[in-house]
């Protein structure tokens, strides 16, 4: 009996994660995956996430970025987050860092928390002493300031990025390989080269700035110290579930 009194007042207490996710799909498993093992990790047995999930379709998502339409993909994401509040979810959970350029509107419009990827990952570099910080991610990530200033202005981050030709590398990557699930040895040894060069520019450490990269580059690639914004992203929601 006391065993199902924990088992139910377990069950209470966990709050459910709502997934904006699609952007791209192969990310997104990375989030599911990520969060369901984090739940397990702390509460054991048989437990996993309770998650509902919206996923988009990233062809429609990306030809209105390239044509700059955020008004239009402002749209369609908070039609999609408020499905998820209204499926249950407690919290929202972008599973892109570029949409973030979205968060602050997105919250406006819904009455339960967005967990921001940057505050995530800012809390964690200001845990571990990181003042100075590469960003790799999408155009729209490096080069808008919605995301940097949100290090900047928010947690006193100082933020390198990669130079002109080396943004637009990392960013073609990402779209015409990563989200579409090609994974290129030659495209990892890129990556690297433009770690090391943020690193001879000072930075401390490198986020991984787009929920894909991980799926290319890891802690064993590089000396650098990395900042997996995926994996930061889900332990944050892992947290809020189950406080």
């Amino acid at each position: 009996m006391l065993g199902i009194h924990i088992l139910k007042h377990m069950e209470w207490i966990m709050k459910t994660i709502g997934l904006l996710g699609g952007m791209s799909w192969e990310s997104t498993v990375s989030y599911y995956q990520a969060i369901n093992q984090g739940v397990k990790a702390q509460l054991g047995g048989l437990h996993s996430a309770k998650i509902c999930l919206h996923s988009v379709d990233f062809a429609e998502i990306a030809a209105l970025q390239h044509s700059d339409d955020w008004d239009a993909l402002a749209q369609i994401l908070t039609t999609a987050a408020q499905s998820l509040e209204q499926a249950g979810a407690d919290s929202l959970v972008i599973c892109t860092n570029t949409m973030h350029k979205l968060a602050p509107h997105l919250q406006s419009q819904l009455s339960i928390p967005l967990l921001h990827i940057a505050d995530a990952t800012a809390e964690q570099l200001v845990s571990d002493g990181i003042t100075k910080v590469g960003l790799l991610g999408t155009r729209y990530t490096m080069e808008q300031d919605f995301y940097t200033s949100r290090l900047t202005q928010g947690f006193g981050i100082e933020v390198v990025l990669p130079s002109a030709d080396q943004r637009t590398v990392v960013h073609n990557v990402i779209y015409e390989e990563l989200c579409v699930g090609e994974i290129n040895d030659i495209s990892r040894k890129i990556y690297q080269d433009i770690i090391d060069s943020l690193a001879a520019q000072g930075a401390q450490a490198v986020i991984l700035g787009c929920t894909e990269i991980a799926l290319l580059i890891s802690a064993k690639d590089t000396d650098v110290p990395i900042y997996d914004t995926t994996a930061i992203h889900a332990q944050a929601a892992v947290n809020f579930a189950l406080a």
